[in-house]
């Protein structure tokens, strides 16, 4: 189930995308933190416990937020952009 709903702006064109493996969708402008949100419960795994995270501060201040990309980068999902075919991994994290 989806932690996030749209609730405006549903005629923009749509992204598809591969989120762990698994084919998703989010639209043309959407950040990589919102197009996750909308299609699942959670961004990733704390580093402290493994609970889900969904961000924090939503606004790239913190590092609550960070997905690594197929190519290997690790970007923060709140301040990058989604783009069509993106290879996002969530990180499970980690219980200490």
């Amino acid at each position: 189930m989806a932690l996030l709903k749209r609730l405006a702006e549903g005629d923009r064109p749509v992204l598809d995308f591969i989120l762990d493996g698994q084919p998703a969708s989010g639209l043309l402008g959407d950040t990589v933190l919102t197009a996750v949100l909308t299609c699942s419960d959670h961004l990733r795994g704390s580093d402290f416990s493994a609970e889900p995270r969904a961000g924090f501060c939503l606004m790239g201040a913190c590092q609550d937020c960070w997905v690594r990309l197929g190519d290997g980068r690790r970007v923060r999902a709140c301040s990058t952009l989604l783009e069509a075919g993106q290879h996002i991994n969530r990180e499970p994290g980690r219980s200490i």
